[in-house]
């Protein structure tokens, strides 16, 4: 068993995801033993940025934030769409007020400026919406991987191993055992 045995995570994706940021923590978070699922609007095939699919296990409308102990958001271009959508939204801002790790790169962080759990954080993200954040009350910093209680946030593809090992090591901390995490960090 991994170190993620028992946890489960959603990776929300929409269209033009961005492709390494969406399977990367995929398939990564599930070699440490997590369930990870992909959620989106509807339950139906998605293309990533780049044409590589996913298919999503699950609809947003479904899902609740106990189903699952962490959350990711990849970028790419979907975020822009996501931020649109308020079920999602309103599943983000869920997830955080119970307590639920959320991970977000590149332009995800835009879900968290839309779910309004920035302000007073320390964040980062891909350089053209640093503004955004900022402007949602967050400290940007430019580094590859920043963590800040239950947020963990990254710039771009290449932050994949730290984005992700900061996920394993966050979820490792919050809790031994099966079933998914209520406890609030």
């Amino acid at each position: 068993m991994g170190s993620l045995a028992g946890k489960k995570i959603a990776i929300i994706i929409e269209r033009d995801f961005q492709d390494l940021e969406a399977w990367f923590p995929y398939l990564r978070l599930q070699e440490e033993g997590a369930v990870v699922e992909f959620v989106a609007p509807e339950k139906k095939e998605y293309a990533g940025k780049f044409g590589y699919p996913a298919m999503a296990e699950r609809a947003l409308r479904q899902v609740k934030p106990d189903d699952y102990d962490c959350l990711v958001i990849p970028g790419g271009f979907a975020p822009d769409f996501l931020r649109r959508y308020p079920p999602c939204i309103e599943f983000v801002r869920d997830a955080y007020a119970k307590g639920k790790l959320i991970a977000s790169i590149c332009h995800g962080p835009w879900i968290l400026v839309s779910a309004g759990i920035l302000k007073g954080k320390r964040a980062t993200c891909f350089a053209a919406i640093a503004v955004d954040i900022q402007n949602a009350g967050a400290h940007y910093e430019d580094s590859e991987v920043v963590t800040d209680g239950r947020i963990i946030t990254s710039r771009k593809p290449e932050d994949l191993p730290a984005f992700c090992r900061a996920i394993i090591k966050a979820l490792g901390v919050r809790g031994q055992g099966s079933g998914v995490s209520k406890r609030k960090a």
